[in-house]
């Protein structure tokens, strides 16, 4: 340490010395983190452990650098991305709706999604053609966006 110091010539010199050599961002470990945040997929996980794994490295590559944080825009793009494939046509419905959730709005209809699959397991609903799913979800799309309006 005090090779470092033999540079400086007064003490300020000497406090930007400390603040240069304790302050640097850990390169190798942010792009570690940004790369396992672009790899990461949900697998297994539930829909809030999953959340959670990338806010979590949303948040440490912050704490790295915060000219780096990762906006929620961006945040749920990378979420959908590494999302199980049966939960696109959900995803690409809700896309579909002229105001779009925040992230943690987002997260609760996953969740609830996620739910409601777990409960429905044991019930086929391929009995039911594609056409008439298909009219069910835009039906439920316009009751939930247009929540003044009633339907019978």
């Amino acid at each position: 340490m005090l090779d470092h110091f033999q540079e400086a010539e007064t003490p300020k010199n000497a406090w930007d010395i400390l603040e240069r050599l304790f302050t640097k961002k850990n390169d190798t470990r942010l792009q570690l983190l940004e790369n396992e945040l672009l790899s990461v997929t949900q697998k297994d996980m539930t829909i809030p452990k999953y959340f959670h794994k990338v806010k979590s490295l949303c948040h440490e590559i912050a704490d790295l650098d915060q000219q780096l944080r990762i906006g929620d825009a961006r945040m749920k793009r990378i979420i959908i991305h590494g999302l199980r494939p049966e939960f696109q046509s959900f995803v690409v419905a809700i896309q579909g709706w002229p105001t779009q959730p925040s992230l943690s709005e987002f997260e609760n209809l996953l969740s609830g999604q996620e739910s409601l699959a777990k409960q429905t397991a044991g019930v086929s609903v391929s009995a039911v053609p594609n056409q008439e799913n298909e009219a069910l979800l835009r039906a439920k799309e316009k009751e939930i966006s247009n929540p003044t309006t009633v339907t019978t």
